[in-house]
């Protein structure tokens, strides 16, 4: 085992979320390191569907850091390859019912106050949006600021941005202790193959963020939360927008750890259409759910009636980093000097990569971010887990 040289910041996690915190601290002149005991995306952004949303936040921090996301998503959009499949399509939010309208009108108007672009669809509208939408629905919002990536890609350019900027970049190293000095702060990680130094430690590991808390001492309650998305055959273009029920706003927001499942559907440039979206707090539970599955389909072909032919190639899951308070944790640990946490994003870090990103860089260097990260400060719970102080 030998020492690597000392660094200003070690990154652990090499998802889309630490591979934004290596790039912006690379581009800030940081020298930094990213470290993973698997692939770039090998966990849950590689499970992900690629959503950059601000339609599914209500007002409040999370839609302040997706606003704000959604604004850098743009700036590296311009200078990441085109690989990455950023497409600003816009989310349609469509209503079932009369009452199911009117919840989604009323949270469409508080978003709008926020600072987000929407506009009411009327019912005879939505064919004009999307043509093989189903008949009968009440209506709709229109959000044109959601966008979508292909998250694998999206991770791995930025790494490899990072790394043109002097990052280094060590994969298939398994952080397995949290170094700290003779005051408790921390100055590195350990690996298998040796010792990465540095007085700052960003978590960024998502649904093994606890793991990685605890290897430094603190709590941090991120559990897993199952999901799984079924791919199409490739489909000439059927959907121009990401299309889901407004339910699946209320899914996104509940603490039960029972299945959830609500129609969200979208094509990609390559032609297979995905569709989600289910929830479950079943641990790591890597089983295929037949049931899960059949739901799936069957809201989709509900939502859009063509699909009812179409052949599912396949299905695949992920797990979605969840904290309790539906918040993620970013920022510095003031129970462990010199730690910093970038998860707990649950099923929107792709989208607040970024934003994220931005924030932990901040803090680390002591300049003003560019909101408040108050509201996600990783100290915020206290040892039970699931209450927060």
């Amino acid at each position: 085992m030998f020492t690597r040289q000392p660094l200003d910041v070690v990154v652990v996690g090499a998802g889309v979320v630490g591979a934004a915190c290596a790039y912006y601290a690379a581009r800030s002149g940081l020298s930094v390191a990213v470290v993973d005991g698997g692939p770039v995306a090998g966990g849950t952004t590689g499970a992900g569907e690629g959503n950059l949303l601000v339609s599914d936040k209500p007002p409040g921090p999370e839609l302040n850091l997706a606003l704000l996301s959604a604004s850098l998503w743009h700036e590296l959009s311009q200078v990441l390859p085109s690989a990455i499949e950023f497409e600003q399509k816009g989310g349609l939010v469509v209503a079932a019912d009369e009452s199911s309208l009117a919840t989604l009108t009323a949270t469409a108007a508080g978003q709008a106050e926020a600072g987000v672009r929407t506009s009411p669809v009327a019912p005879h509208e939505l064919p004009v949006l999307e043509p093989h939408l189903a008949p009968g629905l009440a209506g709709g919002v229109l959000y044109p600021q959601d966008a979508q990536v292909q998250p694998a890609l999206a991770a791995a350019h930025l790494v490899r941005a990072a790394r043109d900027a002097g990052a280094g970049v060590h994969l298939g190293e398994a952080v397995t202790a949290v170094l700290r000095g003779p005051t408790g702060a921390v100055r590195g990680v350990r690996t298998g193959r040796g010792d990465l130094l540095a007085p700052a430690v960003v978590n960024a590991t998502g649904v093994r963020g606890g793991e990685l808390a605890a290897l430094a001492g603190v709590e941090l309650p991120v559990l897993p939360r199952r999901g799984f998305v079924l791919v199409t055959e490739p489909l000439p273009p059927l959907i121009r927008h990401k299309v889901y029920a407004a339910e699946y706003v209320a899914d996104v927001s509940s603490a039960s750890a029972a299945l959830q499942t609500s129609p969200v559907v979208e094509g990609t440039p390559s032609g297979p259409v995905l569709i989600g979206a289910s929830r479950e707090r079943v641990g790591f539970d890597r089983t295929l759910s037949v049931p899960v599955i059949s739901r799936l389909a069957a809201a989709a072909a509900a939502l859009f009636p063509v699909l009812g032919t179409a052949r599912v190639l396949r299905a695949y899951h992920g797990f979605r980093p969840y904290l309790p308070d539906h918040l993620p944790a970013i920022g510095p640990d003031r129970r462990v000097p010199g730690l910093f946490h970038a998860c707990g994003h649950e099923g929107a870090g792709i989208g607040l990569a970024p934003a994220t990103a931005a924030l932990v860089i901040a803090a680390i260097r002591g300049e003003t971010p560019a909101i408040d990260p108050e509201p996600f400060r990783p100290d915020r719970f206290d040892m039970t887990p699931g209450t927060v102080r």
